[in-house]
């Protein structure tokens, strides 16, 4: 079980897009005419063998439009993880009485690519899907050529998730049911640890509410970075910051 996507939810998709390929050196890879059943458009931009997804609804009445409305601007929306058993995790999703809202079933140039989202108000902090593909090597949602526009000049992949709460330890035991993971004990740290990545929660007190408070970016060069962002004012609280949300700079492990 590993992250594998995150996503942005904003008015200015295209604004929006180009400010993350720009700062960090990515590229769009594939926009997914699929997402107009939920009344969405996206852009996704693969960060290694990860993706960033920026969404922005085109209909009226989505979830998506809610959330812009809810929070006065963009932020982060979804968290979506790659699963090795996906008729598991399932049957386990259905064991533990959580509510499926989506489920997604595509057979697509050779690829069988399936996504369980569950429900956000269950769960809380962002919707999580559980998604799986046939063969494992692919991610459909990025299309079939998304590995040629890999750039990794800069960053390399997308390692974790962090959510708030004004109670991150309720937040992260919601969490650990609907991952089936325990968390990593820890005295003033709320984690639960996947394969190459880690789901992280803590206290929220920004007025936000529940929710994503940022991704985290492993690279091997976060001063330069840093300097990129400050030179094109992406830089809150010494954070780099966009789409309503921060990009937290792991180091990279060789």
């Amino acid at each position: 079980m590993r992250l594998r996507q995150l996503v942005l939810v904003t008015k200015e998709i295209d604004s929006l897009a180009d400010q993350i390929c720009e700062l960090f050196e990515l590229k769009i890879s594939f926009c997914d005419p699929e997402l107009i059943h939920f009344g969405l458009e996206n852009r996704m931009i693969p960060v290694g063998d990860t993706f960033i997804e920026v969404v922005s609804p085109v209909q009226k009445n989505t979830t998506a439009e809610r959330f812009l409305i809810k929070r006065n601007g963009p932020g982060g929306y979804m968290v979506i993880v790659d699963v090795e058993d996906f008729e598991h995790e399932k049957q386990r999703i259905k064991n533990e009485n959580l509510k499926i809202i989506w489920h997604e079933n595509r057979n697509i140039d050779g690829i069988h690519a399936q996504a369980l989202h569950l429900h956000p108000k269950q769960i809380g902090g962002a919707i999580l899907s559980l998604d799986s593909m046939i063969p494992e090597s692919a991610w459909l949602w990025a299309g079939t050529n998304w590995r040629g526009d890999i750039n990794q000049s800069l960053v390399d992949n997308l390692t974790g998730v962090v959510l708030k709460s004004q109670d991150p330890e309720k937040l992260c035991a919601n969490w650990e049911v609907a991952l089936g993971k325990k968390r990593t004990r820890s005295v003033d740290e709320f984690s639960i640890e996947l394969e190459k990545s880690n789901i992280k929660f803590i206290e929220e007190k920004d007025g936000l509410g529940e929710s994503i408070d940022a991704f985290i970016l492993s690279t091997r060069k976060s001063a330069e970075i840093y300097n990129r962002a400050k030179e094109r004012g992406f830089i809150r609280n010494n954070m780099v910051a966009l789409g309503g949300v921060n990009f937290i700079l792991s180091k990279t492990n060789n």
